[in-house]
């Protein structure tokens, strides 16, 4: 093992690039769907002995001697970035005679772009660098830095942050209702990158310790929560989810809009199964209604039939917002709605934070010169909701609707379902078929229900549909591209977690740790050469 870390360490050109990239693509085999955490304990070694060989130029200037690490940074997250959301371009295929071409776009240039992040990681890594320990730490402190800026420049776009690897199953995920992910991804790079040290006589100890002593800690604590007692409720909620499973080509067509809306309507108003409880309520996923309401009133009607008394049915839909006066456009939104047994919206929520390309053009002016107006099949391009607010469900609980990637932002979910005892995740990942994505979709909203102590209630047109407990037991789910509906009965209370503001504080407090760890150890080395 010295002898392969040597060898990387001299690597140079374009093999040095090479195995960066190579190294990336390892690790995504530690996100959903392989939650093959392993891989990571072998790509973050071969990082840190690649940076340990960009020494750079010694006549250049202090910023010029980073740009060898920044480079092996880029490599590594292109490789990462490459493998983990090559299937974004799937979406582009649902009506490729108009969007086809920007495939190479989506498949490659999202990857390129994002890989900018883990240069910069490797960048400030590489301005605390020293041998040991030390390095670990700064590793862990630059992709701290680059998952966090990652959640909000451009809009954000945190999806497949490293801290999601050290979370392959329950047990591991209930770490970050304390240290929330910026500690999470802090930890989970550290951790990862810490057999680098094995081949080192002065620190194999200290990393032997280091790695034993956490692994025991995120597992023991996992287990502790699972494990406790839960407090007794007399709040319950029957629920019945609704997967319909419509093909996206067929979705929007005028021809079988009805025969989609009367499996809608067929799927709600089953007999629950072995004589269950009748649900209080309904979930459909995001625009699942294939019409606007506004054009078809008579669908109202329907809906209202279809419900029995006390039942409420939150649907996904297009809503329209007419042209007020002169000057003034009709506007749409992605939203959520809840019906009653009257066939009345009662309440609506609209999608706060829009998808950049996929529900609206940035620079849409610019873009409408050139003759685009779309990027993605769908009816129309959406405006953004205001703010969000609760959705009161039969019996009194709270939920926080979150559509489609909204649940990805630990931040917003957290912000937005502080007063909530519920939150709804309804999207449609039927734009990427049974790709990765739709996986990995999930197991974020799953982290979510775990960080905020909250049960998940989530619906997905093609799949991964599911509800999940507060502690993020999924206890039923329904495949990709399965069609059926999922009855439960989910107890309503709030696990014992901390709030997100402290969480922000425990993981800057873990991100400090390591980067004192490493600017002692960087000094101490620099005074010891001197």
């Amino acid at each position: 093992m010295q002898r392969l870390a040597g060898r990387i360490v001299l690597l140079w050109g374009w093999r040095r690039a090479l195995v960066a990239f190579l190294a990336g693509m390892l690790a995504v085999l530690g996100q959903a769907p392989y939650d093959f955490s392993a891989a990571c304990f072998i790509s973050f070694p071969v990082l840190v002995w690649l940076l340990d060989g960009t020494t750079g130029d010694g006549s250049a200037s202090r910023l010029g001697r980073l740009k060898p690490a920044f480079v092996v940074g880029w490599w590594f997250g292109f490789g990462y970035f490459l493998g983990g959301l090559w299937w974004i371009g799937t979406a582009l295929l649902v009506e490729a005679e108009s969007f086809a071409w920007a495939l190479p776009f989506a498949m490659v240039g999202i990857p390129l772009l994002l890989a900018f992040f883990y240069g910069f990681a490797a960048a400030v890594a590489r301005a605390m660098w020293s041998s040991g320990i030390g390095r670990i730490a700064a590793l862990a402190v630059g992709f701290a830095l680059a998952e966090w800026l990652r959640g909000f420049i451009f809009t954000g776009f945190p999806w497949n942050a490293i801290g999601y690897a050290a979370m392959p199953v329950t047990m591991l995920m209930q770490s970050v209702s304390v240290v929330g992910m910026d500690g999470m991804n802090a930890l989970a790079v550290f951790v990862f990158a810490l057999p680098a040290l094995l081949i080192d006589n002065s620190g194999r100890r200290a990393g032997a310790a280091f790695l034993a002593g956490l692994l025991i800690a995120h597992a023991g604590f996992g287990y502790y929560r699972l494990t406790k007692a839960v407090p007794d409720t007399d709040g319950h909620i029957s629920v019945r989810i609704v997967q319909p499973n419509i093909d996206l080509s067929e979705k929007w067509d005028k021809d079988v809009r009805d025969r989609i809306f009367a499996s809608l309507l067929d799927l709600s108003s089953r007999s629950p199964a072995d004589g269950g409880e009748r649900p209080q309520l309904i979930l459909w996923p995001e625009t699942s209604v294939p019409f606007l309401f506004t054009d078809r009133p008579d669908a109202l009607t329907a809906i209202g039939e279809m419900l029995e008394d006390g039942q409420l049915l939150l649907a996904g839909i297009v809503r329209e917002e007419a042209a007020s006066g002169p000057g003034t456009r009709t506007r749409y939104y992605n939203s959520v709605v809840a019906i009653n047994d009257r066939g009345e919206i009662v309440d609506a929520v609209d999608k706060v934070h829009l998808v950049p390309f996929g529900e609206y053009i940035p620079f849409a002016e610019l873009f409408a010169a050139f003759g685009v107006e779309q990027l993605v099949a769908g009816p129309m391009n959406f405006d953004a909701g205001s703010q969000r607010k609760n959705i009161e469900l039969p019996g009194g609980a709270k939920a926080a609707p979150f559509i489609c990637y909204e649940v990805i932002f630990p931040g917003l979910v957290a912000r937005d379902s502080a007063a909530a005892q519920v939150m709804i995740n309804v999207t449609n990942d039927a734009w990427f078929g049974n790709t990765a994505g739709p996986y990995q979709h999930f197991r974020q909203a799953q982290i979510r229900s775990v960080e905020n102590g909250l049960p998940l209630l989530r619906a997905a047109n093609t799949g991964i549909s599911g509800v999940v407990e507060q502690h993020g037991v999924v206890v039923d789910a329904l495949a990709v591209n399965a069609q059926g509906v999922i009855d439960a009965r989910l107890p309503v209370y709030l696990a014992e977690t901390i709030n997100h503001d402290q969480r922000r504080i425990i993981g800057v407090i873990v991100v400090l740790l390591l980067v004192t760890a490493a600017l002692v150890v960087n000094v101490r080395q620099s005074l010891r050469s001197n």
